[in-house]
């Protein structure tokens, strides 16, 4: 089969070790681990944010290693500067007023433009690159791709706390991020030169100085041959990471496999796959979503399995089935947000809640 590599990026909490509040101290972290890491370490907006990211890896089990290998060096550079790390998509407590900007004038000028959108754009998440043969063929593949962002967002929701308030929401993050412009599903493109006259005229009229500057829930990436997934909330463990990438590439191979044979999988109005994002971000795996082939709802975790066996046939070939199947655990266990709601149930203490998440981020290292 086709090698569908892949690269995932990481954005993780820095804190302070009493307090557990984030601590605009990335500069510390970065400049310790720059040396050793290079290219996988890199700088964020806030400095309070810190990003990891993998080589290209050709399996998922080279992705295991690398994911597991940056959050043991993060853990360890926060460590020798006294620090925390967590991983989830936003902090329960912090307020993004208290946070420092990183010095660059990429950062400036996005901060000038946007003001406190950009400022209170204070939340972590889990992007997945997939290799992807050419780009006319990634992006029909993103095109029907577009349908299953909200079962994968569903298993990742892991921010239900935003300034020391429970939002009712499993992933708040979205909604945090849903000010910026050119987020969410993207649209339909019928052909590559629709895409890149879409993105020609944005730069032509100063909306963007390049292709990055589109945010959406998966994209063409305008650089590195690949679809970047964009959706997830930072997910807790690295067990998580793995299960949901590895599902990732599986649709990814699917998709490839059926426009090979000249079949395709219905693709679907974005105004249609934004209502299950929305039911997906308030309800997590509790969530009934819309099965829009029947026109009705269905449990998550009915949908879920409708998703593992149309991916099946790709599983094996792809040498992924382990870490495929690491999804049931997640449906018992529940998503991140549902295990942080526990614990503030049980405890009724947000810093019992972001402890957890600590102990989490390091658990199977």
């Amino acid at each position: 089969m086709k090698k569908f590599t892949l690269g995932i990026e990481e954005e993780f909490q820095i804190l302070d070790s009493d307090s557990l509040t984030l601590r605009s101290h990335m500069s510390k972290i970065y400049e310790g681990g720059k040396v050793l890491l290079k290219e996988r370490i890199k700088e964020e907006m806030h400095q309070a944010v810190v990003e990891m990211g993998t080589n290209i890896c050709e399996n998922i089990q080279e992705a295991r290693d690398e994911v597991s290998y940056l959050r043991q060096q993060v853990i360890e550079l926060a460590g020798a500067e006294g620090l925390k790390v967590a991983a989830a998509g936003t902090h329960p407590f912090s307020h993004w007023s208290d946070q420092l900007i990183t010095p660059d004038p990429r950062y400036d000028a996005l901060i000038e433009e946007m003001k406190d959108v950009a400022r209170s754009n204070l939340i972590f998440g889990l992007h997945v690159h997939v290799g992807i043969p050419s780009r006319e063929e990634g992006l029909q593949i993103m095109n029907v791709a577009r349908y299953f962002l909200p079962h994968l967002y569903a298993l990742s929701t892991n921010s239900p706390f935003w300034e020391a308030r429970e939002t009712g929401f499993k992933s708040y993050r979205s909604k945090i991020f849903d000010k910026f412009p050119r987020t969410g599903i993207p649209p339909y493109f019928s052909s590559v030169a629709e895409y890149d006259k879409f993105v020609e005229i944005l730069v032509k009229t100063n909306c963007i100085d390049n292709g990055k500057k589109i945010w959406w829930d998966i994209r063409l990436h305008p650089f590195y041959p690949t679809v970047e997934f964009r959706i997830c909330d930072m997910v807790q463990t690295v067990d998580e990471v793995i299960c949901i990438a590895a599902i990732m590439q599986c649709i990814i191979a699917k998709l490839h496999r059926l426009h090979q044979k000249n079949q395709s999988f219905r693709s679907y109005r974005r105004v249609l796959i934004n209502e299950n994002k929305w039911r997906a971000a308030r309800w997590g795996m509790d969530a009934k979503l819309i099965d829009f082939g029947k026109e009705e709802e269905v449990p998550f975790e009915v949908l879920i399995q409708e998703l593992l066996e149309f991916i099946d046939d790709v599983v094996d070939e792809l040498g992924c089935r382990k870490e495929v199947n690491f999804v049931y655990q997640m449906l018992e266990q529940g998503s991140g947000a549902d295990r942080q709601l526990k614990i503030f149930n049980e405890t009724n203490d947000l810093k019992e809640v972001i402890k957890y998440v600590v102990d989490q981020t390091s658990k199977g290292l």
